[in-house]
């Protein structure tokens, strides 16, 4: 690694908890219900909310209340992006006339912008009308992410809470989350990308003329409009010219904002986080790779304080910022190592495998930004995934097989990490014969029911729709690099879409029918399988009774907790995979050593 990458790295990570503890103090108040002196407008429209709504601000839930209300708000999200989709032509905000997304594309889409996973088969720029774009994804953006966070808030108070059959107010805690902590984030956000040059506008798209001419080869055609071909098969081709280019416009740093702050991933443009009206400048390119790793690490201090114990908080953040540092490094160092199959042909890899990276920011910015979004469920991208060297994209995948918990997806890395905690003291207790116990409840026969099956969800799902897909001809038929690595791609994309991630290896050709269903019914099941199972574990701790520490009670806020929490991450989070990786990128990996 450079010089520049070890500074850029670890600046990184001290600007990172700098700004996260007070943000976790900020989320705590919020869903503590106290008045945030700083967004006093906000509770004139959270009141109004409440009375339109009917909603009652002091009446909790259950968790199977909680769980429903959870459910129901998000398939309505389902219903509302899928039909703008389906009737946007028709829809105002639409000056490029823009057609009807095909019904397996929008029902795809709107799931994966419900689950916060923002896979996208399609290009934004040709797809997506604007109205499409504001009213559909970046209003699914905010309500997706809320969703994940007051989950995440409905644990914490299982483990805070003691004797009681509640766990909060589901209608309160997304009203409250994206009236005082998203929306004014992403307001201030917004202005700052359009100070660095995002677009934001209403304009129809712009036809330019270039500085140069754009000299190409264009196929010659026949009465029935099919390619001519030369007696060899060939295709005849004529030269041609071209001086004018089309430049996409629209409200793109209003959807930018929220696509990173909360860990969304979706991209106005097909290039997303590469395309220049997107990510201009080398200080969008940082504000951003922070912003997808601020409310995940933020939320470690809201658990903290939460709790009554700020050391838990930082046992969690230190296992997922040494996690994170591991899997930097290693992305980054395969990258500058480039192709060692280049070098023995005498190329110069000096400068690395630049292939797929963007060149404003180079190998070093564009590896982090990779593993910052493979780790946090985000799926934004400044760079091609499916160009990186095949240890590189082991890397990026391996990061998603975690379980998207080092920091993670907003709210879901936090209770996905929770779960391998609770996991860690009932492995810890079978050693030593002990009752396990975390944060003073037992933990007991159902909580390792809901824990395991939060856990093998993912796994589960992923591996099998990875090995349907390569069983059956609509999977095949998508693969557009045969071999190790085209098998790389359907994993990958299963993989990502079990994750709520929504990055690709992009080299399959994913906007099918086959492709467009599974992956939605991977990503619902991927994403509320683990809420549910999480809700239900919050439910029965809340419901415990509080058990007094003692001297058999197993510490869980030093450096050796830390080390055991990191280690079932690492043993129950991705060795489900281990298979299915060797069949892949291990084996392209050798393939590459090898010379083929």
């Amino acid at each position: 690694m450079t010089s520049h990458t070890w500074f850029f790295l670890v600046f990184y990570i001290l600007t990172l908890l700098l700004v996260a503890r007070p943000l976790g103090n900020h989320i705590a108040q919020v869903t503590e219900g106290r008045s945030i002196l700083s967004l006093r407008f906000c509770s004139g429209v959270e009141s109004v909310l409440y009375r339109l709504c009917g909603t009652r601000k002091d009446e909790e839930m259950g968790w199977l209340q909680y769980t429903i209300a959870i459910l129901v708000f998000n398939v309505f999200g389902v219903l509302v992006v899928y039909s703008l989709q389906r009737l946007q032509f028709w829809l105002p905000l639409n000056p490029q006339s823009i057609a009807n997304v095909s019904p397996d594309s929008s029902f795809n889409t709107a799931i994966s912008f419900a689950t916060n996973t923002n896979w996208q088969g399609y290009s934004g720029e040709s797809a997506m009308s604007y109205l499409t774009q504001m009213l559909g994804l970046a209003v699914q953006n905010f309500f997706s992410a809320a969703t994940g966070i007051v989950v995440a808030i409905a644990l914490i108070r299982g483990f805070a809470r003691h004797t009681v059959k509640t766990i909060g107010n589901a209608w309160v805690d997304l009203t409250r989350i994206i009236l005082y902590v998203l929306l004014p984030i992403s307001l201030v956000y917004a202005v700052f990308l359009v100070s660095q040059g995002v677009i934001q506008n209403f304009s129809a798209y712009k036809n330019v003329t270039t500085l140069e001419v754009t000299k190409y080869d264009n196929p010659k055609l026949d009465a029935s409009g099919q390619s001519l071909k030369d007696e060899k098969g060939a295709p005849v081709t004529e030269p041609a010219t071209i001086q004018t280019q089309t430049l996409p416009m629209g409200p793109v740093a209003s959807q930018e904002a929220i696509k990173m702050l909360g860990t969304n991933g979706g991209g106005f443009f097909n290039a997303n986080s590469a395309h220049p009206y997107e990510n201009p400048t080398p200080l969008s390119n940082f504000v951003q790779m922070l912003s997808i790793f601020l409310i995940p690490a933020a939320l470690c201090f809201t658990f903290g304080r939460m709790v009554g114990d700020t050391r838990q908080g930082r046992v969690v953040l230190i296992a997922m910022t040494l996690l994170f540092i591991v899997m930097a490094i290693a992305a980054i160092h395969f990258e500058q190592q480039g192709n060692p199959r280049l070098g023995s042909l005498g190329v110069n890899m000096a400068a690395g495998n630049m292939e797929g990276k963007e060149v404003r920011f180079g190998i070093g910015d564009t590896g982090l930004f990779a593993t910052i979004t493979t780790l946090a469920s985000c799926g934004a991208v400044n760079g091609m995934h499916d160009s990186f060297t095949p240890l590189g994209g082991l890397v990026l995948m391996w990061n998603m097989m975690l379980g998207e918990v080092v920091f993670g997806g907003v709210g879901s890395g936090l209770y996905g990490m929770l779960l391998f905690a609770i996991m860690a003291v009932f492995i810890a207790g079978l050693m030593i014969g002990r009752t396990p116990e975390y944060l003073g409840k037992k933990i007991e026969m159902f909580e390792i029911k809901m824990v395991s099956l939060a856990i093998l969800v993912t796994p589960l799902v992923a591996l099998v729709g990875t090995a349907v897909a390569v069983m059956t001809a609509d999977g095949v038929a998508g693969i557009g690099n045969p071999g190790p690595h085209g098998f790389s791609e359907i994993l990958y994309a299963f993989t990502s879409a079990a994750n709520n991630n929504g990055s690709a290896f992009a080299g399959v050709s994913a906007n099918t029918p086959f492709y467009n269903v599974a992956l939605a019914i991977v990503m619902w099941i991927g994403r509320f399988g683990v809420i549910v199972a999480v809700l239900a574990l919050a439910g029965s701790l809340a419901a415990k009774k509080r058990v007094v520490a003692n001297a058999g009670t197993m510490p869980t806020h030093g450096p050796l907790f830390v080390a055991l929490l990191i280690g079932t991450v690492l043993l129950c989070g991705a060795l489900n995979y281990v298979p299915a990786i060797a069949l892949g990128p291990v084996v392209e990996h050798l393939m590459l050593l090898s010379g083929q």
